[in-house]
């Protein structure tokens, strides 16, 4: 997911042929406040007239407890009509906050005679936001992602760090991931309710070993994409979230041995001296269902 700040056409243009797949004009932190209600138009224009291609188009509101907030989903959605996938909700902390803009998205999808919904992506970016993970992430049918926002739920947990989603000296000093219980709670809520899990930003762009070790930490615990504030980060995430060459080769050999174990007549599969049992197989097959959603 790629983020271009609302107060910037030159940069929607750029984005709408990237390699992302899935690019998210922002309203919220990009943005100044004084530029807000005057990016509604240029955001408006962008979905308009440009080809996004396959990419999801979403936009980024502000926060619900901004002034901005109504006024950014009314002007985006009637100006944009079809041509919006899914409106982005930062620092949701409750289900109150869904069952908020899932109401305002069903007036307004009501009133611009729109049949196809519009769909929420939820930002946990607070320490509310972590403890109600199970409520939000069932809070409406149309939401589709929780995303994790490391910059503001540093803040909110009071947690010294000197960059969004960075690795700093205070990593050194805790003897773990520390953020490894946010992250791994919204990939089991995500998992738990049939969404997508997004991991975060980061903000050093010009870090890549940096960037790509977050992208692989973010893998490992089953998160399914990235967001990225700069396209030079767009080739990292994609090679890191796709399965790669042997990944495939093995969970398709896993699947075969199964496949030809059936078909013998036998109990119990094996492949390269190991048992397969069920959980090996699921775990396979999630892989191919990875790479068959990249088609």
């Amino acid at each position: 997911m790629l983020f271009v700040p609302g107060s910037r056409p030159d940069m929607m243009a750029k984005a709408a042929v990237s390699a992302a797949d899935s690019v998210c004009l922002d309203l919220e932190d990009s943005v100044t406040p004084e530029d807000k209600p005057g990016s509604r138009g240029h955001v408006v224009k962008a979905l308009l007239e440009l080809d996004f291609g396959a990419r999801v188009r979403l936009v980024r509101i502000n926060g619900l407890d901004t002034p901005f907030a109504y006024r950014d989903l009314v002007e985006v959605v009637e100006g944009a009509g079809a041509r919006l996938d899914a409106v982005m909700v930062p620092k949701v902390g409750s289900a109150r906050d869904v069952w908020f803009v899932d109401t305002l998205l069903s007036q307004l999808e009501a009133h611009t005679r729109r049949t196809a919904p519009i769909g929420v992506e939820a930002q946990i970016e607070s320490a509310s936001g972590f403890v109600e993970l199970k409520e939000i992430a069932s809070a409406a049918p149309r939401l589709r992602s929780l995303i994790f926002g490391p910059g503001d739920f540093a803040a909110s947990m009071r947690m010294p760090s000197s960059g969004i989603g960075e690795f700093d000296a205070n990593d050194d000093l805790y003897p773990g991931h520390r953020w490894h219980a946010v992250m791994l709670a919204i990939v089991a809520a995500a998992r738990a309710n049939g969404l997508r899990a997004v991991d975060g930003p980061y903000s050093q762009y010009k870090d890549a070993p940096g960037f790509e070790r977050s992208c692989r930490i973010a893998r490992a615990l089953g998160f399914d994409g990235k967001q990225c504030i700069h396209p030079s980060q767009l080739a990292a995430v994609n090679e890191v979230f796709s399965p790669s060459a042997e990944e495939v080769a093995h969970a398709t050999a896993v699947v075969r041995a199964v496949s030809d174990a059936a078909a013998a007549g036998k109990g119990v599969a094996v492949h390269e001296g190991k048992m397969i049992d069920a959980a090996s197989l699921r775990m396979a097959r999630t892989i191919l269902d990875r790479v068959e959603q990249r088609r």
